[in-house]
């Protein structure tokens, strides 16, 4: 019988668009909408960059909303948003759109009896659950994943080891690294899962060609332009 894979999905940035966020900003923002929704991310990311490396930890969704409002102040905007209006923006992380090759990629996987597909994800419990569970994109496809796995637990941001170390252990894999296959869009995420030697496939939608050199020795296993393409290396 053949080796069972692990398919470990990065959620925010590679299963769910970041940037689809923008269009809630739209009424609030017209002309900002879109700088704003890029800051936004930013700063959540590497608001768990430093947290890391000052061994801090709060939940995602207070890194979220702290990253909102640095980059409301950043567009001077920091008092125009009622309390209201950023607990509804945030709501909207249960909603936002899935990239286009998302549907026909996990319409695949789930006639592939040889891949266990899980949700990995920095989000708390839960705040992912909310998102595959109510997605109007995701949410039909929320079946297809064994298991939603996050780093509530260990209380660390991707990329510290300790994290993929977490998601071996929970996916039964801690011997067997090299049978996960991390699948992300964010390049920090492919690097760190790399470090500890499990597979990863970088989702290179905007077909850029890999230029992290953060660590030159690590590297992606394989890069793909169109999630679908991942199913049929897996079954290789």
């Amino acid at each position: 019988m053949a080796t069972q894979k692990v398919l470990a999905f990065d959620l925010y940035g590679t299963l769910l668009s970041t940037e689809s966020i923008a269009k809630k900003l739209e009424a609030h923002f017209p002309a900002k909408a879109q700088s704003i929704a890029t800051l936004w991310r930013r700063y959540q990311l590497e608001y768990t960059w430093r947290m890391n490396s000052m061994g801090i930890y709060s939940a995602f969704s207070e890194v979220t909303r702290s990253s909102l409002r640095h980059a409301l102040a950043e567009h001077d905007e920091h008092d125009s948003l009622s309390n209201d209006a950023i607990a509804a923006l945030m709501a909207a992380y249960d909603e936002l759109s899935t990239f286009a090759d998302v549907e026909p990629t996990l319409n695949r996987l789930a006639k592939s009896p040889t891949v266990k597909a899980v949700v990995f994800s920095n989000g708390t419990q839960e705040m992912v659950a909310h998102s595959v569970r109510r997605s109007p994109d995701l949410s039909p496809h929320a079946s297809v994943f064994a298991d939603i796995i996050t780093v509530d637990e260990v209380k660390q941001y991707k990329p510290s080891p300790d994290v993929y170390y977490h998601l071996a252990r929970e996916v039964g894999k801690e011997d067997e690294l090299q049978d996960i296959w991390l699948v992300s869009g964010n390049p920090f995420d492919v690097v760190g899962a790399r470090s500890v030697g499990m597979n990863a496939i970088w989702v290179d939608r905007g077909g850029r060609g890999w230029t992290d050199a953060a660590v030159p020795g690590l590297c992606p296993t394989v890069a793909v332009s169109n999630l679908e393409d991942i199913v049929g290396l897996i079954d290789a």
